[in-house]
């Protein structure tokens, strides 16, 4: 049982979907989200999304971060880059943040997948028999696992007693809204200064693949018309629609999991939008359950919050640091060319499923995200290890291959992208990461059966 329709919970959803895994998906709400809210797909997000297949579909709907044009008072203007854009390498097929409202991913990952809208959780118990769920509807379900991704304000969070540890900044608000504007070109997200060049008034970005714009402002007493009249009298707003007031809320839990129970995205950690984290943690939180859960084994399940609350803990202080950059007024709030923020060098090494054998391991190693290349015959890494499967790679190996699918690499280039300087294998786990790296067959066919392949 999935509770909460959101991109965590739908991630999961279409995970267990396509490995043939009985399901039910519910969310309170009785419609699908409207709003653009997390609107940034980071490099690896959209890696997952290749995986998914739907790479193609986000990609026609979205569209790189546009340059940020500041209006300074007085009239002047000048232009700047949140970060540059970078080429795409065989490494690194997608290097750019990817902009998509977040109700358009949420379309794009329901497709398919049969959600219970107006249906909330509203308490469960567990035994050794399972999970029993009473809905809103009055319907009692026993189910194997329970996973919240319910939100912030999760249910299951709190039916657990999990703390939610943090704080909640009330001072430090934002109005945002999603408007259509004549008058305004597209082409340019436009942000206007206070009067003292420094502080924050207005911003509007264009959204792609709509007519909106997301419109970011102070809380103020004024109607968003005359918020945007009082920048420029010339643009009329035409339309308001999706409309929330932001409060910085910087939070996390202990424990991702209490017995048959797992929390994930925002009901598991919560943080400020800056640098676009909170959306992306959440899908790679499910990312990384939905294959385990398919294996349904208790001590590979175990290393979920083993593996995943490290890696929030890591992101919610990088979305935090740049938080605090905005409520500084630092010149350069809005810069995001940190390249940790692209999430591709999120690693699990040193954990329970990181099986490193080598005695001189380079900087590729296990726990590492697999790295993608180009070969020979036109096909991708990437194609190789799409799927639900865990994927054997055989770097320059003559010998048999302990493992099913098996790939034997022999191309320079992507030799040299896995900096592999020996005959090597590399156990590629269901979600992309490298989980044994060794010189050893005996090395694989031991820890196939850590991970249940």
């Amino acid at each position: 049982m999935i509770a909460g329709a959101g991109p965590t919970g739908l991630t999961l959803a279409r995970e267990l979907q396509r490995r043939g895994v009985p399901f039910r998906i519910v969310e309170k709400e009785t419609t699908p989200f409207t709003g653009s809210r997390g609107k940034g797909l980071q490099p690896r997000t959209q890696e997952i999304l290749d995986d998914l297949g739907l790479i193609t579909d986000f990609r026609k709907y979205g569209g790189d971060y546009p340059e940020l044009l500041i209006h300074l008072p007085g009239g002047a203007s000048m232009r700047q880059r949140m970060d540059e854009l970078h080429d795409p390498t065989p490494q690194v097929p997608y290097p750019n943040l990817l902009m998509v409202p977040q109700w358009r991913t949420s379309s794009l990952l329901a497709d398919g997948v049969p959600i219970e809208y107006g249906t909330g959780l509203t308490s469960f118990t567990q035994d050794e028999a399972g999970v029993h769920v009473t809905l809103d509807t009055g319907e009692t379900v026993t189910c194997r696992y329970l996973v919240g991704a319910d939100g912030g304000r999760s249910t299951v969070r709190q039916q657990l007693g999990v703390p939610f540890e943090g704080e909640t900044h009330e001072t430090e608000r934002l109005l945002i809204a999603d408007v259509r504007i004549d008058g305004l070109d597209r082409d340019n997200w436009h942000i206007w200064p206070g009067a003292d060049a420094r502080s924050f008034r207005l911003g509007l970005c264009p959204l792609p693949g709509t007519d909106d714009f997301q419109l970011t402002a102070p809380p103020t007493d004024q109607s968003v018309e005359d918020l945007v009249a009082s920048v420029d009298p010339s643009l009329t707003v035409t339309h308001i629609g999706w409309t929330s007031h932001f409060r910085a809320n910087i939070r996390m839990v202990a424990r991702y999991r209490v017995g048959n129970v797992f929390l994930a995205g925002d009901a598991a950690h919560v943080h400020s939008p800056a640098g676009g984290q909170g959306l992306n943690t959440g899908i790679q939180d499910a990312w990384n359950l939905g294959w385990k859960l398919a294996v349904g084994d208790d001590q590979l399940l175990q290393t979920y919050e083993t593996e995943r609350l490290p890696v929030a803990a890591g992101v919610l202080g990088i979305s935090t640091r740049l938080h605090q950059r905005h409520v500084d007024g630092e010149d350069d709030a809005m810069r995001r060319d940190d390249p940790v923020l692209r999430q591709l060098s999120l690693t699990y090494r040193g954990g329970p499923l990181a099986a490193e054998h080598r005695a001189t391991p380079g900087p590729v190693r296990a726990g590492d995200r697999a790295p993608d290349g180009l070969l020979p015959d036109g096909r991708r890494v990437f194609d190789l290890l799409r799927g639900p499967h865990a994927t054997l790679l055989a770097f320059g190996w003559d010998g048999d291959l302990p493992f099913d699918p098996a790939h034997r690499i022999s191309d320079p280039e992507t030799i040299k992208a896995y900096a592999v300087r020996e005959p090597t294998l590399f156990l590629v786990r269901p979600d992309g990461y490298l989980g044994c790296a060794t010189t050893d067959p005996a090395d694989i066919t031991a820890y196939r059966t850590l991970i249940g392949q």
